[in-house]
């Protein structure tokens, strides 16, 4: 039985992936002289949805060989990794996104906001897990009027592990005082999918244009879970919750 329905921020409620995505894009550009052009960071990106500042910004120092250049301004910030100097630079510019609520109210996802206020009248608990970090996170949920349909937040400054390690959603899960097993988690990323299955949960997938193609191709979640029209996102929910109930 479904108790708890837990969800992703970044991508699933609100478009900040884009944003996020675009301020990696615009680091790697600094960093690089005669770089590629953005959209090809874009692309190489959305490889990346999902996972921790940590593996995004050396999967993005790998895949343009950058890891030099960003060496060279490691003693700028005082940072001890190449990949933490592309963390320092891209800052900034996400946090000038983040600043901006005209820009964060226009990339709401109406169709998981509306899932989300269901679950808070539906559902005995309601969670957040986030890999971004608590001050990045409260910011876009004070601008968006979320805190209060949240019990509990979680975000990357609570886990060692980010996703797709399930480290976020065992830490979720205990501080809602329910099993793994009665949540259902809402996620648009494989990466996020993997955490939530291999903490145990229930999960169903909305896709965005960034994870689309990955959260297909990876095979992680059986397609009837995985929703590309928002209009059935209710039916696909109200058909994993009746299977979570069937389950023993």
């Amino acid at each position: 039985m479904i108790r708890a329905m837990l969800f992703d921020l970044d991508g699933t409620l609100v478009q900040t992936e884009r944003l996020k995505a675009v301020s990696y894009a615009r680091a790697v550009r600094e960093l690089s002289a005669d770089g590629p052009p953005e959209e090809e960071i874009l692309e190489a990106y959305k490889d990346l949805v999902g996972l921790s500042r940590r593996d995004v910004a050396v999967g993005l120092l790998e895949r343009f060989g950058l890891e030099e250049a960003a060496r060279r301004r490691m003693g700028e910030f005082g940072v001890m990794a190449p990949w933490q100097a592309l963390v320092q630079v891209r800052l900034p510019i996400y946090e000038q996104m983040l600043a901006d609520p005209v820009l964060l109210r226009r990339g709401v996802w109406p169709h998981n906001m509306a899932l989300l206020r269901q679950a808070r009248k539906t559902c005995a608990k309601v969670g957040l897990a986030t890999m971004s970090g608590c001050h990045q996170a409260l910011r876009v949920l004070e601008v968006l009027d979320l805190r209060g349909l949240f019990d509990f937040v979680a975000t990357a400054d609570d886990v060692e592990h980010g996703k797709p390690d399930p480290a976020i959603y065992h830490l979720l899960a205990a501080e809602l005082a329910v099993e793994p097993a009665q949540c259902l988690v809402i996620e648009d990323s494989p990466s996020g999918v993997r955490a939530a299955l291999a903490a145990g949960t229930a999960c169903v997938a909305v896709p965005t244009p960034f994870t689309r193609r990955s959260m297909h191709a990876s095979n992680v979640l059986a397609e009837q879970w995985i929703v590309d029209d928002p209009e059935t996102l209710p039916d696909v929910v109200r058909r994993r919750i009746a299977a979570a109930a069937e389950q023993p």
